[in-house]
């Protein structure tokens, strides 16, 4: 266990930079982290601090935590969140539970590491259109970031220290004690009352089909699909296409991670479905044609009485101990 003093006027204050007590279910693989970007105390820490922080917006008006929400699961409850100036995002603001296990960012996996996802919002116009350079400049001036960044990164509060703390804290989102993991990791058959089992067994049942893409820890193979939302992309999001510039890729995007679902309403990329009875609607009368639909779809049969097991089975996906943590609760910065 290693830590740093820093020395500022008369006191000195610690900063704990031994490793981060990141507590995983045995059963669960573990978090790849960066060689370049340990996961300390200290820079958990700093993340949680920036996290809170509206000076990431250029007119020091937004936060992270502005679009995503605890309460929320961690998105947003309006299909586009409100950025800087009143403008609305791009896409509806995705889940950050379990973020740490994603392969790629952003629907369309765009950004390939969580390092740098914290980037994307802060410099795109409609949510906090900071420069980069501007918000070094701006927490050059803070003597709390300042020490901090030197003491963990060993620079000053640049693009580089800012993402990566951001990050440190984003692997903290562990999300594993909803009822649906207290019955199939802990054991407790008592944890899913008994529409919730029938809702477990057609999710992963050959009829509903849900777990042909919904899978694993996450309930997410991480693929990306076009799962028919719309007929025609013309004028709307293509998704996966603008990544690859692949007509292929058109209306395709990545998988949705199921935990905490039902907080998380609305859903799809543009939050245009208001929900979770409205999105098996969807899957059920099969979405519109396209052709770069995912042919399961056209294959799930699901009643109206299934549909509500299914409605119960994801609202045991909901871990009331992950959105209402400590953790995750706003902290007062450190002061040097």
């Amino acid at each position: 266990m290693s830590s740093l003093f820093i020395s500022c006027g008369q006191k000195d204050h610690k900063l704990d930079k031994s490793i981060y007590p990141l507590e995983l279910r045995k059963e669960w693989p573990e978090i790849d982290i960066p060689v370049n970007n340990p996961m300390s105390i200290a820079s958990v820490e700093f993340g949680k601090q920036l996290f809170f922080d509206r000076r990431l917006s250029v007119d020091s008006t937004v936060s992270c935590a502005n679009c995503h929400k605890s309460e929320f699961g961690f998105a947003d409850a309006t299909p586009l969140s409100v950025g800087v100036k009143g403008r609305l995002g791009f896409r509806n603001s995705g889940s950050l539970t379990n973020v740490a296990y994603l392969p790629y960012f952003n629907r369309d996996g765009g950004v390939r590491t969580l390092d740098r996802f914290s980037l994307v919002p802060i410099e795109d116009h409609d949510e906090m259109n900071l420069n980069l350079l501007v918000m070094r400049d701006r927490f050059s001036e803070d003597q709390s970031y300042i020490d901090q960044a030197k003491v963990i990164y060993n620079r000053r509060p640049d693009a580089f220290a800012i993402s990566r703390a951001l990050a440190s804290y984003l692997r903290t989102f562990i999300s594993d004690n909803s009822p649906y993991d207290k019955y199939v990791y802990g054991g407790d058959s008592t944890a899913l009352n008994e529409n919730q089992k029938r809702g477990y067994d057609l999710f992963f049942g050959n009829k509903a089909k849900c777990s042909t893409c919904h899978t694993g820890i996450n309930l997410t193979n991480y693929q990306f699909e076009n799962n028919g939302l719309y007929a025609n992309y013309n004028g709307k999001d293509r998704g996966r296409q603008r990544v690859t510039d692949n007509p292929d890729d058109e209306g395709k995007f990545r998988v949705a991670n199921l935990r905490n679902i039902a907080l998380t309403a609305p859903y799809m990329h543009d939050g245009s479905l208001p929900d979770l009875e409205s999105v098996l609607d969807h899957y059920g009368n099969h979405g519109s044609n396209h052709a770069m639909k995912n042919s399961i779809i056209d294959q799930i049969i699901i009643t109206d009485s299934e549909k509500q097991d299914l409605i119960s089975f994801l609202e045991a996906l909901t871990d009331i101990e992950f959105i209402q943590s400590s953790k995750f609760k706003r902290t007062i910065p450190i002061k040097f």
